[in-house]
């Protein structure tokens, strides 16, 4: 059987392999979680094997926007865990489509709303800005940014305290974005009088974090290239942004894209998750309700929007999945429209429905709009490192991992299997011979559903006598996903 290395995109059979396959230098992995995102650990697969992106559950309904100052056009959403808080950030914003003319019957202003679990919200009044003659609201900010101001808490250990929240937001009509700063995540002021950055479009949610891997702070913003694209800058110090430059995908854009939504994952820092919105032109009208909206733009009822996402190891180069990660559904459920099924910024650990069951990722999604007074965001939840898994029928089928150089004890996998399925496990050298005592033969049967299972051999689960070597890992799989694995210390 011949063999040949796996290709961005491609499968191939790899069930025998020879040495002329293995070229290219270790992959230092240290003790991280790796998640099953994207090919860059992977050398061989099977042709039963496959990457499969999953997509999350919708739940209920996290938060309803039919308060004066928010309205049918509530967005840009952003939702972080901050201790035992959560903290949600959203622009209000209503529209009136009487007529044959867009108006916005008041001001876009910032809104602020909080949660003990990530489940149930509430919207505190915070006393602070005046609207229609009272400051009886949740609204943080009211001036410059307020069409888009995305808030993080800034995990760079040099932040001052009284800048130990940040956040970007501002339009084209405004000069570009604006760096702002709080000490509490209440309470904010502009870091400077001009904008920090000026090249682009704007009109989405603009984001920026700090990276801990890099020590330094990235941000993404809206530009127009071939339609709605993306573009990225870096800083060391939130005010001096680089020249900022396009996103680069691996096989090209798939639609438009609208937000980006790129976040590093928390569990695994090293990689850049992005989810983006989906924005895909001129598609006709689907319901009496697109006919309707189109009366005041065409495209509002003949655009569609839906849910992204992309990976990536440099936070510039992406993979995007092609397949949509949020669909809308039922066209009765009111979200196949132009701004419907905007994701979130951010993910968080929420707790399960069912007792006893491990946390899940949270994120929510918009619903609704454009008529009436209220639009709303739906949480949905997915599996803890779930976003793609590598998967294989019952007949079986298999991968193999690049050379990895590995700190630690005990190998744990991320993985399910159906009561007739299993996952086991060679270790090989980089020559991708088995190490003697970690073979495939020596390796019992792992079968259930767990985020980290300690994987063993006869000889036990130690396997700190090849940390720091290189080595290959065999992943034999029947009715079974895995969606990560790491050495644990």
């Amino acid at each position: 059987m011949t063999t040949k290395p796996v290709c961005v995109g491609g499968k191939v059979a790899v069930l025998a392999m020879t040495a002329s396959v293995f070229a290219g230098e270790p992959i230092q992995i240290g003790s991280r979680l790796e998640l099953m995102v994207d090919r860059c650990l992977i050398d061989q697969m099977t042709d039963e094997a496959q990457m499969r992106l999953h997509r999350p559950v919708r739940r209920a309904v996290a938060i309803v926007h039919d308060q004066p100052w928010e309205g049918n056009n509530s967005a840009y959403h952003t939702v972080f865990q901050d201790g035992e808080r959560y903290r949600m950030y959203y622009r209000g914003r209503q529209l009136d489509l009487t007529g044959n003319k867009l108006k916005f019957p008041h001001r876009e202003v910032i809104c602020y709303a909080e949660s003990p679990d990530g489940i149930r919200w509430t919207k505190p009044k915070l006393g602070l800005i005046d609207f229609d003659g009272s400051k009886d609201n949740n609204i943080v900010w009211d001036g410059h940014g307020g069409h888009n101001f995305a808030p993080f808490k800034d995990a760079n250990p040099s932040c001052s305290p009284d800048a130990r929240y940040k956040a970007l937001g501002g339009s084209k009509a405004e000069g570009g974005l604006f760096a702002f700063k709080s000490p509490d995540g209440i309470h904010w002021s502009l870091m400077s009088e001009k904008p920090v950055v000026t090249k682009g479009y704007f009109d989405s949610q603009n984001l920026a974090f700090w990276d801990p891997i890099r020590n330094q702070y990235r941000e993404y913003h809206r530009d127009f290239r071939d339609g709605r694209d993306i573009k990225t800058a870096t800083s060391k110090d939130f005010l001096h942004w680089t020249e900022p430059v396009w996103l680069e995908y691996t096989k090209g854009r798939i639609t438009q894209l609208y937000t980006n939504q790129i976040t590093l994952y928390p569990r695994a820092p090293h990689i850049f998750l992005g989810f983006p919105t989906r924005y895909v032109a001129g598609r006709g009208f689907l319901t009496p309700f697109n006919e309707q909206i189109a009366r005041t733009s065409k495209r509002f009822g003949t655009d569609y929007t839906d849910g992204g996402f992309m990976t990536s190891r440099d936070g510039r180069r992406f993979d995007v999945w092609p397949e949509a990660f949020i669909r809308p559904g039922p066209v009765s459920a009111g979200r196949w429209m132009y701004g419907a099924n905007y994701q979130n910024w951010g993910l968080v650990e929420t707790k399960s429905s069912i007792p006893g069951a491990p946390n899940e990722l949270s994120m929510y999604a918009s619903e609704g709009g454009w008529v009436g007074t209220s639009n709303q965001m739906r949480r949905l939840t997915l599996r803890i490192d779930g976003f793609v898994s590598i998967e294989a029928p019952l007949s079986g089928g298999a991968f193999v991992t690049k050379p990895l150089v590995f700190e630690g004890k005990t190998l744990v996998v991320n993985f399910s299997t159906s009561a007739a399925g299993s996952v086991r496990v060679e270790i090989q050298g980089q020559d991708g011979k088995p190490i003697e005592g970690y073979a495939l033969a020596d390796c019992p049967e792992v079968f259930g559903d767990d985020l980290e299972r300690a994987v063993t051999w006869k000889r036990g689960g130690d396997v700190s006598s090849l940390a720091g070597k290189a080595i290959r890992l065999r992943f034999v799989m029947k009715d079974a996903d895995v969606y990560a694995f790491r050495f644990r210390k």
